[in-house]
């Protein structure tokens, strides 16, 4: 049955849950944010597994943090407070929003570890910031090797197959979630991707492949309803998917930092393994947090055009203030185009409420008339 196919998946996730990374795959490193080159931190020997917050209660963070931090922040120190992280070695964070290039020292601080590093990021192709990109890998690098890494040239490329492997199977999902012709749901498209980040990348890859071979089967593919388009940093908790969908929608695309966003490009060319992955960290689809809106919207509008949705509904982490600056210009340009534009504002609770409820409705009901 479809409902099956993302079983693997699941059990994975709940397996680092439980026990942490397997003795095989230790040493872990956590990152924030998908801007941080994990294909380094593979190929210096570590296992990179991203932080995630998650919905619950925030009561030790707040001793930390201020009240004003955005949700995910909050509960992934909530998490690693209450020793959920505890197998990692430290945190790599790539420079992106304050609030991730904040909580990193207060992780060093309060949680320990080995390693803990922030990676500036240049904002701008240039010659010159290839140039400065280049050397705070380096840094980065030695820093690794210092705590036991053993990084070299034919790591990193056979790293950079593995990820570019990955993304492309990805990528190859969403193709057919924009087609019509995937049986997946948004929700297990959201299971799929936190595996993605969650498990060590061979056995996501693995998984990806028993996948691939089980979609072959003549799966009914669900066409109802009204196709939309998500956006926001990340959406931790299905629960507001399922809402989206009850309500009368179908999400075909999205424009997340745990889903489509971090994909884009998949690989990039270069002379060296150090070039190809300089060159598409420098490509990434744009984010709020590393590029203005002007430059965000005509690719949200090709993505939509792409996937054939009717509308956006932006998934607003509170407090979160890259999306929320991002929102007038970007609800402006798509309004002019003639697609409607719905804002959700979530708290560490991930409780949608029943005004989200009927203002979904009143949207669908608006796209449909």
């Amino acid at each position: 049955m479809p409902e099956k196919l993302t079983e693997p998946f699941e059990a994975a996730i709940n397996q680092l849950k439980r026990a942490g990374l397997p003795e095989e795959c230790q040493p872990g490193l956590g990152y924030f944010c998908t801007y941080t080159p994990i294909e380094v931190l593979h190929a210096a020997g570590f296992t990179p597994i991203r932080i995630t917050g998650g919905a619950g209660p925030v009561e030790k963070a707040y001793t930390h943090m201020p009240d004003f931090t955005c949700p995910f922040m909050k509960r992934a120190l909530e998490k690693a407070l209450n020793r959920e992280y505890d197998f990692l070695s430290g945190v790599v964070q790539g420079y992106s929003c304050d609030a991730a290039c904040g909580a990193i020292n207060i992780w060093r601080d309060v949680i320990g570890g080995e390693i803990y590093h922030t990676l500036p990021l240049p904002y701008n192709a240039t010659p010159a910031a290839k140039a400065f990109f280049r050397s705070a890998l380096g840094e980065l690098i030695e820093k690794l090797n210092a705590a036991g890494g053993s990084f070299t040239d034919s790591s990193l490329e056979a790293s950079l197959n593995l990820y570019e492997a990955i993304r492309y199977r990805l990528l190859d999902l969403y193709k057919s979630r924009f087609s019509r012709k995937s049986p997946l749901t948004a929700r297990q498209m959201l299971v799929i991707m936190e595996a993605a980040a969650l498990t060590p990348p061979e056995t996501c890859l693995d998984m990806l492949k028993a996948l691939e071979g089980d979609l072959q089967n003549k799966y009914p593919h669900e066409n109802s309803g009204i196709p939309v388009m998500i956006s926001g940093s990340l959406v931790e908790e299905a629960r507001i998917i399922d809402m989206i969908e009850s309500a009368g929608g179908r999400i075909v695309a999205d424009d997340l930092c745990n889903g489509y966003r971090p994909l884009v490009p998949p690989a990039a060319l270069g002379e060296t393994p150090m070039d190809r992955l300089i060159n598409r960290y420098m490509q990434r689809m744009p984010c709020p947090a590393r590029a203005r809106a002007e430059d965000r919207i005509p690719v949200l509008l090709g993505l939509m055009e792409k996937s054939g949705a009717k509308g956006l509904i932006l998934i607003l982490q509170k407090f979160c203030t890259p999306h929320l600056s991002d929102y007038p210009s970007l609800a402006k340009a798509l309004r002019e185009k003639g697609l409607p534009v719905l804002l959700l504002e979530m708290d560490e609770s991930w409780e949608p409420g029943g005004q989200a409820k009927t203002r979904l409705e009143s949207f669908f009901e608006m796209l449909e008339a």
